[in-house]
């Protein structure tokens, strides 16, 4: 079954982001069909566009200059800008800044594969001015409403096993899969770290990635990485940091309130894709033969979570708790006044609450997540 772009959860009520006097900045992984997504929601704007790239080296002189007499003359005459690969333009925020002040009638949209927070050290420009959205691989929530459920029970073995790119998704072979995986980990997966980052050991970040790909559901110490590795604990930190704003790992840290033996100087680390993070132990055996389907599932429902409660604006702190005593829950959601407790299992069963987590915790609402009820716990 074909997944196309009009699937896309972001082109619900687009006129909400898209606006007058903001920058519209959109986030995402390289390769998820930002630029596609962008052409296709100003193909329906009537009024006059400019349409450029960071990769061009007329654009990248412009914002970079920071001259509003040569913005004025470029940009001046134009109804919506859009600048795709903004991430390639040094200091690009301030540019973009001086449009927004000086032309408040204009439409801005600008996409980006790392945060801002990594291109713009100093200050930040665009505060009270953008809008910001992430667009993520394809979700389990956009598969839902396009295609129903049954498409989703059908092919969760292949999701979990091969993530959720839209090429993956489009592409009919398995060995297309593979091919296309590996050419992401090798060709684009560091390419904005190494563009923007003087980064001393690139192959350390490979090596990083392989060891927190081991590790999923697991507390990662920085020291134990260090170690591990042979760099500086201070180098683990800030290639975690960069391999986080490229969108290529999610860290999640761990809840305390109550107890002093619950666990917090430590983080788990997921990724952002399942295909990303298999292409990168190289393992695409089916379930039946690995040893790592518990993983598998767990990154699969977390980052499924957080894309739904992204789209959907549902706004909530996420940690994982767990006690030196190895008791622990995968997920607690902080939100609306409240506390919510979720165990991902890919076994059918039900669990109890851990006890020191009750007694801590007696108003918090505990779920276990797995085949039965992943979908609705999804949409």
């Amino acid at each position: 079954m074909e997944y196309q772009w009009h699937s896309r959860y972001l082109e619900i009520n687009s006129d909400k982001f898209i606006k007058k006097g903001k920058v519209f900045l959109l986030y995402g992984p390289r390769r998820v069909g930002k630029t596609e997504l962008i052409k296709k929601l100003i193909s329906q704007f009537s009024g006059q566009i400019f349409s450029g790239t960071g990769d061009n080296t007329e654009v990248r002189e412009l914002f970079s200059s920071q001259d509003l007499s040569k913005l004025k003359m470029a940009l001046g005459s134009y109804d919506l800008i859009f600048i795709d690969e903004a991430q390639r333009i040094p200091e690009v925020a301030y540019g973009l800044k001086l449009l927004v002040d000086h032309f408040p009638d204009m439409k801005i949209i600008a996409t980006c594969s790392s945060s801002f927070d990594l291109l713009n050290k100093t200050g930040e420009p665009l505060t009270g001015r953008q809008i910001v959205r992430i667009l993520f691989p394809i979700s389990i929530l956009e598969i839902y409403e396009q295609f129903g459920g049954m498409e989703i029970f059908q092919k969760l073995e292949s999701y979990l096993i091969y993530g959720l790119y839209p090429e993956v998704l489009t592409s009919s072979f398995l060995e297309d899969k593979k091919e296309y995986l590996f050419t992401i980990r090798d060709s684009y997966l560091f390419k904005d770290i190494l563009e923007l980052e003087s980064v001393r050991n690139p192959s350390k970040l490979t090596d990083l990635l392989r060891l927190l790909a081991y590790q999923i559901g697991n507390e990662v110490s920085l020291n134990e990485l260090s170690r591990s590795l042979g760099i500086a604990k201070q180098s683990v930190e800030r290639y975690t940091d960069l391999l986080e704003k490229t969108f290529i790992i999610k860290k999640v840290g761990g809840y305390s309130k109550n107890l002093r033996k619950e666990v917090t100087k430590t983080a788990r680390y997921y990724f952002w894709d399942n295909g990303i993070r298999n292409s990168l132990i190289n393992n695409f055996n089916p379930l039946a033969l690995r040893n790592d389907t518990g993983m598998l599932w767990e990154n699969f429902i977390f980052m499924e979570r957080f894309k739904s409660k992204k789209y959907k604006r549902v706004f909530s702190n996420d940690f994982f708790w767990r006690t030196y005593d190895k008791q622990e829950i995968d997920l607690i959601e902080e939100r609306d006044g409240g506390l919510f407790a979720y165990e991902f299992k890919w076994k059918s069963g039900k669990a109890k609450t851990p006890i020191a987590f009750a007694l801590a915790y007696p108003t918090a609402i505990f779920e276990v997540i797995n085949r039965d009820n992943f979908l609705e716990f999804l949409i």
